[in-house]
């Protein structure tokens, strides 16, 4: 059983920053590409970033030059630093991640959701 729990999310000013984390948890071998993603009240689900396990990231052209993605891999955590919020950077973000379980299951995994509230 594999287990992704975001924290980070709320409510911030336009112009201001906040942290997201995700933890994966639970029978992990490996981890491939982890990432973000994001859904708007009455959007689809977008990619915001992600990165894989060598380091390499890709992110969606509406947050390149404010948000950036890192992993720590000892943790199985990745982070998502979000800076000039704006108020359509509002939306409930989900991380994601590719996961190998111990019995050679691989799967992508997304956690529950997190909220971010961006205000003008």
């Amino acid at each position: 059983q594999v287990q992704l729990v975001e924290s980070g999310g709320g409510l911030v000013q336009a112009g201001g920053s906040l942290r997201l984390s995700c933890a994966a948890s639970g029978s992990i071998f490996s981890i491939n590409a982890m990432g973000w993603y994001r859904q708007a009240r009455g959007k689809q689900r977008e990619l915001v970033a992600n990165i894989i396990s060598g380091g390499s990231t890709r992110y969606a052209d509406s947050v390149k030059g404010r948000f950036t993605i890192s992993r720590d891999n000892a943790k199985n955590t990745v982070y998502l630093q979000m800076n000039s919020l704006k108020p359509e950077d509002t939306a409930v973000y989900f991380c994601n991640a590719e996961i190998k379980t111990h019995v050679g299951i691989e799967y992508r995994y997304w956690g529950q959701g997190t909220q971010v509230t961006v205000s003008s």
